[in-house]
């Protein structure tokens, strides 16, 4: 009898992207009988357990690294770099035990640059080839391609065709040989019959999504919750807190809630006119997924977000505002003139990688 594969999944802690574009890997390993056990921290590893809780979770830090309330963000990632190297040397370190104590077969790394093991599989999962930077973006995509060179293959979660969502950040470069286009991962799945459903049941004007690592993660909570009580407007604002204890609780029109599971916060999503959110990538693959209109603030000076709102808004689908000149009622009026998301076809390409990684 053919043994199950133990695979171990480690998403990144920025936030908790990394962690809600692993979820259709996870489900889909299950599927397949596979073992899966999660190696993570604080807001990811909160999200993977609510999601999946008969699953086996391992603590393993991140990098920790937090935006600038004010000042530039260039600096602040600049002088973060010795951080995020020994972050990188200490999650490699703890990974081989690891593999060593839970008899891991397969290591699937979403963004951990030191997650990889020559005694095991190791796949990368990234967007980001290239990083928009204000200078040495080639240098910083050396650097980014030397890292995937020690893992066995690495994932784009994109598809390679010119209607693509990343941009330049996946198409500019020659990418490495070990490099695969899986389709774009989102934890929801549009069926006939739910597109239908949330046309005919509004119940929010605007639902607001806050995402993203502190300080900027408050200061975001804070000004679209000033702009909703003085619009009148019936809305629903999820606060990204996957942690938290806090119940939902409706003042006036505006419902408060700490964390939403996959299948509620889809729910929600095609129940709202439109979405706020930060320009993170998994959430605009989870916004292509279910067809929705959105308005972007991107992190001020995080240069991936501010890149993707305005590749999008570039393209007529989304309005994007800055947060330092966000104007609710403004926003909404520009929004009439974008169409909103449309799907993208994924094809096969992440179960073809799953079926190959568990021969």
């Amino acid at each position: 009898m053919q043994k199950h594969k133990r695979i171990l999944i480690c998403p990144l802690d920025w936030g908790l992207g990394h962690a809600t574009r692993c979820i259709p890997i996870i489900r889909l390993l299950l599927k397949k009988n596979a073992e899966v056990l999660v190696a993570a921290d604080a807001g990811p590893l909160a999200l993977l357990k609510k999601e999946f809780p008969a699953l086996t979770f391992i603590p393993l830090g991140g990098y920790n690294i937090t935006y600038p309330k004010i000042g530039s963000m260039n600096f602040k990632m600049l002088l973060s770099i010795p951080k995020i190297l020994t972050g990188i040397k200490e999650e490699h370190s703890k990974l081989e035990q690891i593999i060593n104590d839970y008899a891991i077969d397969i290591v699937i790394s979403d963004n951990r640059y030191g997650c990889w093991n020559k005694k095991v599989k190791s796949i990368f999962i990234t967007h980001q080839l290239m990083i928009k930077a204000p200078f040495g973006e080639r240098f910083l995509h050396t650097k980014i391609v030397n890292y995937i060179s020690q893992y066995d293959e690495c994932w784009i979660p994109d598809v390679i065709e010119e209607n693509n969502l990343s941009g330049d950040l996946s198409h500019t470069y020659e990418l490495p040989k070990n490099t695969f286009f899986v389709g774009k991962l989102s934890r929801f799945h549009l069926s006939p019959d739910s597109a239908i459903n949330s046309n005919n049941s509004l119940r929010y004007d605007v639902m607001a999504i806050i995402s993203g690592p502190e300080p900027q993660r408050s200061i975001f909570e804070k000004l679209i919750l000033k702009q909703l009580k003085g619009s009148n407007l019936k809305a629903l604002v999820v606060l990204g807190k996957a942690a938290s204890e806090t119940k939902t609780e409706t003042i006036d029109k505006i419902t408060l809630t700490p964390h939403l599971q996959s299948q509620e916060m889809q729910e929600a999503m095609l129940q709202s006119k439109i979405i706020l959110a930060r320009s993170g990538y998994s959430t605009i693959m989870d916004l292509a997924t279910l067809n929705k209109k959105a308005i972007f603030i991107p992190t001020p000076g995080q240069t991936e977000q501010e890149y993707l709102a305005g590749l999008v808004m570039k393209k007529g689908v989304a309005f994007s505002q800055s947060q330092n000149k966000f104007d609710l009622p403004s926003a909404l009026k520009m929004s009439e003139n974008y169409s909103g998301f449309k799907t993208i076809e994924n094809g096969d390409q992440l179960e073809k990688r799953i079926d190959l990684l568990l021969s």
